[in-house]
């Protein structure tokens, strides 16, 4: 990244953009030496703050000097960059950017430092604009934000950062800019883009960009239809092939495309195809991870590129496989006669399918969850399954529904990170729920089932080595880690005044010590989980037998499973959806 040289003019302006992480359960920041997913929202706004400074928007004799900080794999030090903008005549300002639920308490208490000196703060996400979405006033932890001076920013900043930046820059900045109302184009705009110098502090120097936003579907529990809203919007194939040569020109080849739905992206093809061509062209090993619906398997030709265009790994909200949980969260989208055939088409990409799946719904019970959790087991070639809580998270119409009817949510939005009860459960104690969720973990990651893994892996032609990598990080980052392992990374950082507000600066020897003692052992559980499930491999792998494997997960499609596998049999909402299909194959017989 280019920045000018204040040497050559007469100002600079600093512009940091910033994207908090949140804390631990003894009230540390979580944080890592590399993290596990990058923020796609700093590599926006970085290349629409890019483009600013390209045209010198503040003027020529003004530098627009820019900084981009994830928290989650960097320490933010509020006092360096009080020195740094102070250094620069106090022209500056701190953007606290795709500030979800659970990063917000940390965003204001980064803030209030800032503040404090007189720097000028901003505060942008998907909190304060699911909030400004689905609420009525302005919600209190915000107006607790602009008491302190700091200004609200609701919406996507594309053609709208001129405005704030020149703001800023007088010291004009305003209390609140609401965007929600009209969404942007996002064709030809400024491309996402970080530095490699950056990229390197996620895990595998993987960057990521949006090719759309929008999705067409109504789930209650999603906040993404309510702030990106339901109509696809979506970059074309010729900003999509300039993000990836300008990715590969400095040595960048794994991409995280961050679109909540890419299926239902309508420029779906045309970018496949593009990818393709650069792939074939460069001869650039290109890896992909993209979120796709489940009946994604039933556009013609969007599996098949898909493997052509280099994804490797994708994410499939499947939630459930009870359809009356489906239709209670409004995902009739969602098919359970239709997951085997789907997942089935991704295995024969070799793709590793990840999978979603939500405990909390209003009939779940914990014996209901670990039943069907063993149904998912032995009946769906699933490779990797991650457990959510079922939160309301603000921004959503579960979390509209249970503010209008008063229903108590937990007041500390640092808790709605998808791993924590939030709100009480018609039938689960809090204790019954949280034992369900540990229980789900430990049973899809056994010994047992991670043999039955690596044995369909050979069996489908897949290296059984991604399934050793894959399962270790996933069951190691919820067990010893303690954290979901979407907020997972390598290498825990912790540091001793980097605490909540409200808990105690520890004692020095008491810090340290454990520091290293944490450390220490969390890597030693990590390396005999990493050998026990490689030693696995390596017994499936010298099994004779291993490639004429099979079972209900990875045999063919057939009729027969609609009375055969418990999947369309274990509760009578599955027995209604298969009879629907019977009586659909008895007509076409």
């Amino acid at each position: 990244m280019s920045l000018p040289s204040e040497g050559a003019r007469a100002e600079t302006f600093h512009l940091f953009m910033v994207k908090p992480s949140h804390y631990d359960s003894e009230g540390y920041v979580i944080q890592w030496l590399q993290s596990e997913i990058p923020s796609n929202t700093l590599a926006a706004l970085n290349g629409i703050a890019l483009e600013l400074q390209a045209r010198e928007l503040l003027g020529p004799e003004v530098g627009i000097e820019l900084h981009t900080i994830d928290e989650s794999n960097s320490r933010i030090r509020p006092d360096r960059i009080i020195r740094t903008i102070r250094r620069s005549g106090g022209r500056g300002l701190v953007a606290l950017i795709g500030v979800q639920s659970n990063q917000y308490p940390r965003a204001l208490d980064l803030a209030r430092p800032l503040r404090a000196a007189g720097i000028q703060v901003m505060i942008g996400g998907f909190h304060v604009s699911g909030c400004q979405s689905m609420l009525p006033g302005v919600q209190p932890e915000i107006q607790e934000a602009m008491d302190l001076g700091i200004s609200i920013f609701t919406g996507e900043a594309e053609g709208r950062l001129d405005e704030v930046l020149l703001d800023a820059y007088h010291g004009r900045l305003k209390p609140y800019y609401d965007y929600m109302t009209e969404l942007p184009g996002m064709e030809g705009v400024p491309i996402p883009f970080l530095p490699k110098t950056r990229i390197k502090r996620n895990r595998r120097a993987r960057t990521s960009f949006d090719s759309g936003r929008g999705c067409p579907y109504l789930c209650s529990f999603c906040t993404i239809i309510n702030v990106q809203g339901r109509q696809s919007r979506y970059r074309t194939a010729d900003d999509i092939e300039k993000i990836l040569r300008d990715n590969l020109a400095q040595g960048i080849r794994r991409f995280f495309i961050t679109d909540d739905n890419f299926a239902r992206n309508q420029n779906w093809e045309a970018i496949f195809d593009r990818i393709i061509s650069v792939r074939l062209e460069t001869g650039a090993n290109i890896k992909l991870i993209i979120q796709v619906d489940t009946m994604c398997h039933k556009i013609p030709n969007f599996v098949e590129k898909a493997g052509r265009a280099g994804v490797n790994r994708v994410f499939i909200g499947m939630e459930t496989i009870n359809p009356e949980n489906l239709i209670a969260a409004k995902k009739r989208q969602n098919r359970i006669t239709e997951y085997r055939a789907m997942l089935l088409a991704w295995k024969k990409i070799h793709a590793i399918v990840i999978c979603g799946y939500i405990i909390g719904f209003p009939s779940d019970t914990k014996e209901r969850v670990l039943r069907d959790v063993e149904i998912i087991k032995n009946e769906l070639p699933i490779d990797i399954l991650e457990f959510f809580c079922l939160t309301p998270l603000p921004g959503s119409k579960d979390h509209q529904v249970l503010y209008e009817k008063g229903v108590w949510m937990d007041p500390d939005l640092n808790k709605y990170d998808l791993e924590h009860v939030c709100t009480n459960h018609p039938i689960m104690s809090r204790e019954e729920f949280e034992e369900t969720y540990r229980a789900a973990w430990e049973s899809f990651y056994s010994d047992a089932h991670i043999e039955r893994l690596h044995r369909r892996a050979v069996a489908t032609g897949m290296n059984p080595r991604r399934i050793t990598i894959n399962a270790t990080w996933f069951r190691g980052c919820y067990e010893y880690e303690k954290v979901h392992p979407l907020q997972g990374g390598y290498v825990r950082r912790r540091y001793r005044k980097d605490r909540r507000p409200g808990m105690p600066i520890e004692s020095p020897f008491v810090f340290y010590p454990r520091l290293v003692w944490s450390f220490l052992s969390t890597h030693a559980r990590f390396a005999r989980l990493l050998w026990r499930n490689y030693r696995i491999q390596r017994r499936v792998q010298k099994d004779p037998t291993s490639e004429r494997y099979t079972d209900l997960a990875i045999r063919p499609v057939a009729a027969e499973d609609l009375d055969e596998l418990q999947l369309f049999n274990a509760e009578e909402s599955a027995r209604k959806a298969a009879q629907k299909i019977k009586v659909r194959l008895s007509s076409h017989a």
